[in-house]
């Protein structure tokens, strides 16, 4: 089994391309939707983000919103929680890997890939960029979104040009859909030539 791993800054495109290796067959673990599902009624990390923060419990989940403002204002408060939290992301990931045994090319579709060490543990790497004025335009899109919370984002991440040279494969979304389609197709067919080497 080959294992890819995804990632790329805020606004670049990743669970779009995501769902385009989705598309051709491979099975995505998604990190963002494995926190979500922790975070939901009954997931396994209610309760101990709870005891770290009561308020963020709402309605038996955790609330995004009132945790990302306790972060804010609390700069100890990020390393606890993900101490709680990467324990439970990596036993959700052993069931992806279970449930996914015969498949010759899995894609690990996270974030923080470079930030938390996690290249370490897959085959190659795919760094999704776009132009900086793209990324700012799609990211100041979303209705959530304010300069301010754009930035504390990028101040967190490692800078785009630094993942571009780390990665195997760079996927540039900003010349449309079809384009990045093409790329995909692109590094399945190198890393399954390479597979089958």
């Amino acid at each position: 089994m080959i294992v890819i791993g995804l990632t790329g800054s805020i606004g670049m495109g990743k669970s779009t391309t995501a769902a385009m290796f989705a598309e051709e067959g491979i099975p995505v673990y998604d990190a963002d939707a494995a926190v979500h599902a922790l975070y939901a009624k009954g997931g396994a990390a209610v309760e101990p983000i709870g005891a770290l923060v009561p308020g963020a419990i709402i309605d038996g989940e955790v609330d995004r919103e009132v945790l990302r403002q306790a972060v804010f204002q609390d700069d100890t408060l990020l390393s606890k929680i993900e101490e709680t939290v990467h324990p439970l992301l990596k036993n959700s990931r052993r069931d992806f890997f279970s449930d996914n045994l015969d498949a010759p090319i899995v894609l690990l579709d996270i974030p923080l890939l470079f930030e938390t060490g996690g290249e370490k543990s897959v085959h190659k790497v795919v760094v999704v960029t776009a132009p900086p004025e793209v990324q700012r335009a799609r990211v100041l899109a979303r209705e959530d979104m304010t300069e301010e919370r754009f930035e504390a984002i990028l101040a967190k991440q490692l800078p785009d040009d630094e993942k571009r040279e780390r990665a195997d494969f760079v996927i540039d979304t900003s010349a449309g859909l079809d384009a990045a389609r093409m790329s995909v197709g692109i590094v399945l067919s190198m890393v399954r030539k390479e597979a089958e080497a």
